[in-house]
């Protein structure tokens, strides 16, 4: 993700002809060195250049006047981002993160549904702005599906997914903590196992989840999956419309009509119907949030177009000039004006 998310807006902001400044976040150090190197071995430093520091070097970036700012991340340092941007009414691109719903109705592939869901939540350890935040599940399927995903835990990563070649570990030990406090908001039906000196979470299922407690009202980003059972499709909507709106929305039905009532219902910044994250991958599906989760969008020809001025321009010649555009106006330059306006 440091690079992707790194790279791919700067593709796009060379390819519409710009100068770029990166900086690379600074709690993945050693990839952020190897972007640093790697920008100052390709590009003369008046082209594009990449700065590392911490905080306070992002600040002293910001208070600089620039064409475009655009930030991936958190949306309270998005908030920082867009503020500082406003005094030289720069204007930004904002790809942030929320809580995405995964909305589970009755009318679906059990084992599917849960290979999916379980893929998403689990590909770097929940560590992705799209990752399923947490599960909303028609009650009549409730159990066969806590049962799916804890199964597909097993088949994904074996019985200890310490041990497994294909699980990550969380970025740094201040979210690592930030994640274990997270652990006590439901009943952990599988995971919950934690090494700090291994920056391991286990992935998680928690069940009995109450709608008011810490997980619900803040992203988690981590292997920490929520469950929480519905019993009428609205009541699911009024919970996700009762949060900010989120990044991504999944929803898996067989039904079509359930399925266009979610679309119409629910307001977020991209929706997978029966899968979970591979919206991300196709290029030609302008990628982006709404509200908390962002503003602006990239991914392909997106890209193009966020780092672009679409500049009108109007070239006439001198041998038409008609005289009822100028003043005084008669009766007749009045009506003729009138028509054409």
């Amino acid at each position: 993700y440091p690079i992707e998310l790194a790279l791919h807006p700067l593709a796009g902001a060379i390819a519409a002809g710009n100068c770029a400044i990166l900086k690379p976040s600074e709690i993945s150090s050693h990839t952020s060195k190897v972007i640093a190197n790697l920008v100052s071995e390709t590009f003369e430093p008046d082209y594009i250049a990449a700065i590392e520091g911490d905080a306070e070097t992002s600040q002293e970036l910001l208070a600089e006047k620039f064409d475009k700012i655009f930030f991936t991340g958190g949306t309270h340092i998005g908030k920082i981002v867009m503020k500082a941007a406003a005094e030289h009414l720069t204007p930004v691109t904002l790809e942030l993160g929320g809580k995405s719903p995964c909305i589970v109705d009755e009318d679906i592939n059990l084992e599917v549904t849960a290979k999916r869901i379980i893929y998403g939540k689990c590909l770097n350890a929940g560590q992705s702005c799209i990752a399923p935040d947490y599960i909303l599940v028609q009650r009549s399927r409730h159990k066969e599906l806590v049962d799916a995903l804890k199964n597909c835990i097993r088949e994904f990563y074996g019985d200890d997914p310490q041990k497994s070649t294909d699980y990550a570990r969380i970025i740094s030990p201040k979210h690592f903590d930030r994640l274990v406090s997270l652990l006590d908001s439901g009943t952990v039906v599988t995971g919950g196992k934690h090494d700090r000196d291994d920056r391991y979470i286990a992935p998680t299922l928690l069940d009995n989840v109450d709608i008011n407690s810490k997980i619900m009202q803040e992203e988690i980003f981590g292997p920490i999956l929520p469950i929480l059972p519905y019993d009428r499709l609205e009541e699911a909507i009024a919970i996700v419309n009762d949060r900010s709106h989120p990044l991504a929305l999944y929803f898996f039905s067989n039904d079509s009509q359930k399925q266009e009532f979610v679309l119409q219902q629910t307001h977020s910044g991209g929706v997978c119907l029966n899968d979970t994250m591979m919206h991300i991958a196709v290029e030609g599906l302008p990628f982006g949030g709404v509200g908390d989760s962002g503003m602006g969008c990239y991914h392909g020809k997106a890209t193009f177009d966020t780092f672009s001025h679409y500049k009108s321009v109007l070239k006439k010649f001198f041998w038409l000039d008609l005289d009822f555009r100028y003043p005084p106006y008669s009766d007749r330059a009045i009506n003729w004006l009138k028509k054409v306006m």
